[in-house]
């Protein structure tokens, strides 16, 4: 193999072809390089974490990314779009004790988004949080103009805050996800590495399409995330080849792999970075901002 041959690069990545380390998808492991410091913050780049199915670390993939992020300097909104509240509780705010939420803000236009919003204990971190109200704002919004672009007009009034807009939405396809999707510019896919799991994301993809097609031109798939990956099971790996065959380059290279220590750091409610920051998880959610930063999907 030439020198041509045996190297290549992507997004300023190079790596050697002849001597790489090959990843649990199947591709070269690539070293990314370190975020360089932002000169100014704003305006942010939306992304959607959607999966239909329940389960697949949203959640846990949202605020460990949050805080990979934070830690290379940028400034983040998390948007807890799912009425369980889970995002908000694991941040140590309880949603049920909340007077201003993001059902609020969707809600009365009189309200406005900088009061809803808290900080979080991370650094560089804020959270618009939600309680068990916003279920009733799928069967309200039904009757509103322009029903599906809520949440955007309200996220465009604080975009020049934040470099990141990351939405937790809740595992269904209804009327909230469909706003979370219109108000994006990317989605990430969150996907525990299990057989049925993989099932679903062809209804997923659907929905994306149609978004994309007839309410938000510049919607594009971020990538897909592998979760709760063991290395040990045959099963896992034959998900993660699956995955990669359906989806190809779109399949995050950082793979989050199954560990009792993301249970412990939600229980602490921390990111685990900041729990556990030594650990392998927080090494990959790191690994995961420095690769969305790479691929243009975060500045």
């Amino acid at each position: 193999m030439s020198s041509e041959q045996g190297s290549a690069t992507l997004e300023g990545t190079e790596f050697d072809l002849d001597n790489a380390v090959m990843g649990p998808t199947g591709r070269p492991l690539r070293d990314f390089p370190e975020p360089a410091p932002l000169p100014s913050h704003g305006p942010a780049r939306v992304i959607a974490m959607v999966n239909q199915k329940g389960g697949v670390g949203k959640t846990t993939s949202t605020i460990n990314l949050a805080a990979a992020l934070a830690e290379y300097g940028r400034r983040v909104l998390l948007v807890d779009f799912d009425p369980q509240g889970a995002l908000s509780a694991g941040l140590g705010i309880n949603p049920h004790e909340l007077d201003l939420t993001v059902y609020n803000v969707l809600m009365d236009r009189k309200v406005d988004i900088r009061e809803a919003i808290h900080q979080t204990g991370v650094e560089n971190v804020d959270l618009l949080p939600a309680n068990i109200d916003l279920s009733a704002a799928e069967v309200q919004l039904v009757n509103e103009v322009a029903r599906e672009q809520v949440l955007d007009r309200a996220l465009k009034k604080v975009e020049d805050d934040y470099d990141v807009v990351l939405i937790d939405c809740q595992p269904s396809l209804g009327l909230l996800t469909v706003n979370a999707l219109t108000a994006a510019h990317g989605v990430i896919i969150p996907l525990i590495c299990e057989f049925f799991a993989l099932r679903a994301v062809a209804l997923l993809v659907e929905t994306i399409d149609k978004v994309q097609d007839r309410l938000n031109p510049r919607l594009q798939v971020d990538g897909v995330l592998a979760t709760m990956y063991d290395a040990r099971t045959l099963h896992s790996r034959e998900v993660i080849t699956r995955l990669v065959e359906a989806f190809g380059d779109k399949v995050f290279e950082t793979v989050i792999k199954r560990s009792i220590k993301f249970a412990d750091a939600t229980v602490a409610a921390e990111p685990i970075t900041s729990y556990a920051g030594n650990h392998v998880g927080a090494d990959a959610y790191r690994r995961l901002a420095k690769e969305l930063i790479s691929r243009g999907g975060a500045p």
